[in-house]
C-alpha cells in the first residue's frame, strides 16, 4: 500500500499508558507492506511487553542499549521513518537537550533523520512551561509532532494531553514517507458524500452515496502534501482526522455556495459527491401527514455544481468529474459528460458492477482523460483507486 510497501519504520515506545495503542499503530504499518522495528524503553515494557511487538512485527523487539557496539547506530540508519508513540513528557526533555542515556534516546540522537512525535500526558504536565518550551525546541530540531488531544486521561481526568488515535499517526507518517510530491503545498477542494433535498422537515431525497470514494481521494491529496479542502454531504464514514478543514453540507445549494468559498486559489477540484439532479420544488417546513393523500412530489432541477464551480476556479485549476453511469453505453455518455463540462478527467463508476459503486470498500472505475485517453483499473481498494486518480490528476497540473 503506497507509500508504505518496502519502507522501514522504526517505532520507539515510550513508558506511557497510551502504549497499548501503538500495538495498533504496529499491526496497521505491517498490514500496510512496511518492514517494523520496535525499541521499547524500560517503563514501556511495564505497559506493553515485547512478546506483543514480537508478534505482530515478527521482528524481534529491542530494549537495551547493550545489544550490540553499533546498535544505537545501525537502528536510526536502518529506517526511513522513525515514530515515538507515545512521545512522554520525559522522552521530550530528553531530545530538547540532548540526554542519551538509554537506547531510544540515544538512537533519536544518532539517527540521520528526525522522528515523528505523538505526545502523550497528564494535562498539567503537558500544559507546564518546561513541556512547552521542551515541545518547541524540538521541532526547531525537526521534529515533527502530532497531537495530543483532547480527551479522557488516565487518573479519571479530561483534558489536553491525550495521544492521538493510532489511525492519525499512520496518516501522517504516511504523509512524512511521500517526500517528494507536485501535490506538496498546493490547494486541492473535494467534494463528497450524497446530499439530501428535503421533502418536509423529516423527508428527503437522497441516494446510496457512504462518501468512501471522495473521503480516499481527500486524505491520499493530503498525505501527498496538498492543503486539502473537504466539502461533504451527509456521508456515511467518518471524515479523514487529519484533513483540518472539512465543511459538512446537506443540499445541493449549500454544497454549491462552500464551494465557491473554498475555490479561490485552488490547484485542483475533485467533484465526487453524489450530487442530486433534481429536488423538490416546495419543500415543506412541517410534516406532511398520511392522512394528507399526498401521491406525488413536484420536482425542479438542482443546480450543476460542477458548471458554476467551473466558472468559479482560478485559471489553470485541474479538474475531475465523476460519473456514475449503468449500461452498455456507460463509457459513452461518461464520454459525452467530459465534453460538455470541460473536465480534464473524467471517472466513471458503474455500481452494477459487483463490488463497485456505493457502500462497499472497493471500486472499479474508468479513468478518461480529455485526449481521450481510457485507463479501465481493474477491481481494487478505494485508497488504491484515488492514488490512481491523483497519479493521472498530477499530469495537468502546471509547471511539468
Amino acid at each position: 500500500m503506497r507509500p508504505f510497501d518496502g519502507k522501514r519504520v522504526l517505532i520507539g515506545v515510550s513508558g506511557g499508558i497510551a502504549a497499548y495503542k501503538t500495538a495498533e499503530l504496529a499491526r496497521r504499518l505491517v498490514q500496510a507492506g512496511a518492514e517494523v522495528q520496535v525499541i521499547l524503553t524500560e517503563n514501556a515494557a511495564r505497559f506493553v511487553g515485547p512478546a506483543t511487538f514480537e508478534g505482530l512485527t515478527g521482528r524481534p523487539v529491542h530494549q537495551s542499549l547493550w545489544e550490540g557496539a553499533l546498535g544505537h547506530l545501525e537502528l536510526g540508519s536502518w529506517a526511513d521513518a522513525i515514530v515515538v508513540a507515545p512521545a512522554t513528557a520525559n522522552l521530550l526533555a530528553k531530545l530538547a537537550v540532548g540526554v542519551a542515556d538509554d537506547l531510544l534516546s540515544t538512537v533519536l540522537l544518532a539517527a540521520p533523520r528526525r522522528a515523528l512525535l505523538a505526545p502523550a500526558m497528564n494535562t498539567r504536565m503537558y500544559e507546564h512551561p518546561a513541556t512547552q518550551r521542551n515541545l518547541e525546541t524540538v521541532r526547531e530540531f525537526g521534529h515533527a509532532v502530532v497531537g495530543p488531544a483532547y480527551g479522557e486521561l488516565a487518573e479519571r481526568e479530561e483534558g489536553w494531553g491525550r495521544m492521538v488515535e493510532p489511525e492519525v499517526i499512520f496518516a501522517h507518517l504516511g504523509r512524512l514517507l511521500e517526500r517528494e510530491s507536485r501535490w506538496r503545498g498546493q490547494r486541492v477542494v473535494v467534494t463528497s458524500g450524497p446530499t439530501w433535498e428535503p421533502v418536509d422537515a423529516v423527508r428527503f431525497l437522497g441516494n446510496r452515496s457512504s462518501g468512501r470514494m471522495g473521503h480516499a481521494i481527500a486524505a491520499a491529496a493530503w498525505r501527498r502534501g496538498a492543503d486539502v479542502v473537504l466539502i461533504t454531504g451527509p456521508a456515511h464514514i467518518a471524515t479523514p482526522p487529519e484533513i483540518s478543514e472539512v465543511h459538512m453540507v446537506e443540499t445541493a445549494e449549500e454544497m454549491g455556495q462552500a464551494l465557491g468559498r473554498a475555490l479561490e486559489g485552488a490547484a485542483a477540484l475533485f467533484m465526487v459527491a453524489a450530487v442530486a439532479d433534481f429536488r423538490p420544488s416546495h419543500p415543506r417546513s412541517d410534516k406532511i401527514r398520511r392522512a394528507a393523500g399526498m401521491t406525488s412530489i413536484a420536482l425542479e432541477s438542482a443546480p450543476d455544481l460542477f458548471a458554476t464551480a467551473s466558472d468559479k476556479a482560478p485559471e489553470g485549476c485541474v479538474q475531475v468529474a465523476f460519473a456514475v453511469e449503468l449500461g452498455e453505453d456507460a463509457e459513452e455518455s461518461a464520454r459525452r459528460k467530459l465534453e460538455e463540462k470541460g473536465a480534464d478527467l473524467i471517472v466513471l463508476n458503474d455500481p452494477s458492477e459487483p463490488g463497485a459503486g456505493f457502500a462497499v470498500e472497493t471500486n472499479r472505475v474508468t479513468v478518461i482523460d480529455r485526449s481521450g485517453a481510457a485507463a479501465r483499473l481493474p477491481l481494487m481498494s478505494k485508497t488504491e483507486v484515488a492514488d490512481e486518480i491523483l497519479d493521472r490528476a498530477e499530469r495537468f497540473l502546471p509547471g511539468e
